[in-house]
């Protein structure tokens, strides 16, 4: 075994040894200082791992294997570095708190989760990652027990039963597709293009990941989530935990065929989404909601890229977008951490907050010499000159109207935490992800293949970015002085506006069982299915009880 393939087989396993510690009431009542750890090991195969290293897993262990490639070490260590700042937060936040072991256990298997989605390389290992990230963020979501987080937690818990099922379908008909029923995600997006079950395997796809990322109209459960769950939680789910969606969409999308019909329905929902969260976000006034709207725009956008990918067959495609994710990792997560963070400074030391904060937040404009302006760059050639780009360039400003709003709500609001702490452990934590948005994305760039950092310089470019960073700039002081006239949208907007919607999300469990029936008469599926029951058991076992 080579030190690579240790590394991958690390990753997994330091926060799984954690989880099996929490046994021990001891360990349990201890692991909230000690999450912060749980991360390094990803992160250290991210840096040090070489390209396609690949680890086969013994049989018992479901014959699970696992892969780093350069999107997915992307993805993988700047969602590391977020959840090890995040994981810092953890202890200070939860040290007035009842329940810090319970926070934990759902912590590290989220965490687990989100890590394995990034080393998967075959579909049963990827369902039972992705399914792990996906329903133990539940126990992070619902921690305060109180009407509003019960209300988005179940929320949140019927989407995400949902989106599993699209891909449950959406695997089997990937391994129908392949002559042998393998299960490599790779032989299985090679033998797509020719399958007679290639439009609703796509379909299917699509609907599950992008229910993932909060592509509109099944968006709702984002700002309701991200607003009810406390801050180190929020900011690992906006950051690094929806990357699972990305990269399943990064590795489930058929880049090497050229599928027009398809790319340009992405690009459609992905610009609907980019305009609509923001147009809500700036009826929000709680600044984490905002940034969930944000979220819900930036992710649209993220789309649209991908979109525009298997609409011309461009591989590249996949890059460019895991580096666009890369820098929203470090924004989202550590915008979150900035509210906390501004409610323990004070008058005196508020601008130490602030002003990182505004760096990031114009960021996702585009704002010149940030880490956005890169990744806006990044993206410009697929996006094209046409229509889309376009459009791409007003989300721009758009995106800098709302950060401006965030900004704005941050000052005023500071957090709408419960509890904070006053602790100075909180400010460091947040910092060192200011610092890694900016600079992260500059030592990035120049190996992604489009160009040089002094392509990024000239004045040209420059002013390209600073141009819709102005304008967004501009609109904002009108929203700031003609802002009351714009109505009241209440957080998750559909959800809340139609019962009816409401009372669909408390329904999908039984759904889910029909589906499920039909779906055990697919023998890869049985398999999926068990590697869902061992997931569904883990987390109830770890769960009950555990205070």
């Amino acid at each position: 075994m080579t030190n690579s393939d240790l590394l991958l087989i690390l990753a997994l396993a330091v926060p799984l040894a954690m989880l099996v510690a929490c046994l021990s009431q001891q360990a349990r009542t201890r692991m909230p200082a000690l999450v912060v750890l749980a991360p390094i090991p990803a992160l250290a195969a991210a840096l040090l791992a070489g390209d396609g290293s690949t680890q086969v897993l013994p049989a018992a262990l479901l014959g699970i294997t696992l892969e780093l490639d350069k999107p997915g070490a992307m993805l993988l260590g700047a969602s590391a570095v977020l959840w090890i700042a995040a994981g810092a937060y953890v202890r200070p936040f939860l040290r007035s708190n009842a329940g810090g072991g319970s926070f934990a256990i759902w912590w590290l298997m989220t965490l687990t989760g989100n890590i394995g989605v990034f080393l998967a390389a075959d579909m049963v290992s990827f369902y039972l990652f992705f399914t792990l990230v996906s329903l133990a963020a539940y126990g992070l979501v619902a921690y305060y027990e109180t009407p509003a987080t019960k209300r988005a937690a179940s929320v949140y818990i019927a989407l995400t039963v949902l989106s599993e099922a699209f891909l449950l379908m959406g695997f089997v008909l990937l391994a129908a597709a392949h002559p042998n029923g393998g299960l490599s995600i790779r032989e299985a997006m090679a033998a797509l293009p020719t399958s007679s079950w290639r439009d609703p395997a796509l379909a299917l796809i699509i609907l599950g990941f992008g229910m993932k990322i909060g592509l509109v109209p099944l968006h709702f459960w984002m700002p309701l989530t991200y607003s009810a769950a406390p801050i180190p939680a929020a900011a690992v789910l906006s950051g690094a935990a929806v990357k699972a969606g990305v990269i399943g969409l990064i590795r489930f999308l058929p880049f090497d065929a050229a599928f027009a019909g398809w790319g340009e329905a992405l690009v459609a929902v992905g610009l609907v989404s980019a305009f609509y969260g923001v147009a809500i976000g700036i009826t929000q006034a709680n600044p984490k909601t905002v940034l969930a709207y944000s979220s819900v725009s930036q992710m649209g956008v993220l789309a649209a890229v991908l979109g525009m990918g298997i609409t011309t067959g461009d591989r590249s495609v996949a890059i460019l977008a895991a580096f666009y994710a890369v820098h929203h990792i470090f924004v989202k997560g550590g915008l979150f951490l900035a509210i906390g963070a501004a409610a323990l400074t004070g008058t005196r030391r508020f601008w130490l907050v602030l002003v990182p904060a505004a760096v990031l937040a114009l960021g996702l404009g585009g704002l010149p010499l940030s880490g956005g302006a890169l990744a806006k760059l990044a993206v410009k050639a697929p996006l094209g000159d046409g229509i889309v780009g376009t459009l791409a360039v007003l989300s721009s400003i758009a995106s800098t109207l709302l950060m401006v709003h965030f900004l704005r709500c941050l000052m005023r609001d500071g957090s709408h935490e419960q509890e904070i702490p006053e602790s100075s452990g909180l400010l460091l934590p947040w910092l060192a992800i200011a610092i890694a948005a900016v600079v992260v994305p500059w030592v990035l760039y120049p190996s992604i293949g489009i160009g040089s950092l002094q392509d990024a310089l000239t004045p040209q470019v420059l002013w390209a970015a600073f141009w819709p960073v102005l304008i967004g700039g501009i609109l904002a002081v009108a929203l700031g002085r003609w802002g009351y006239l714009l109505p009241r949208i209440p957080p998750g907007d559909v959800v809340a506006a139609d019962k009816g919607t409401a009372r669909a999300t408390r329904n999908l469990g039984a759904v889910m069982e029909n589906i499920e029936e039909h779906l055990r008469q697919w023998p890869v599926a049985g398999t999926l299915l068990l590697a869902l029951a061992i997931i569904l058991v883990g987390t109830m076992l770890a769960g009950k009880g555990i205070q």
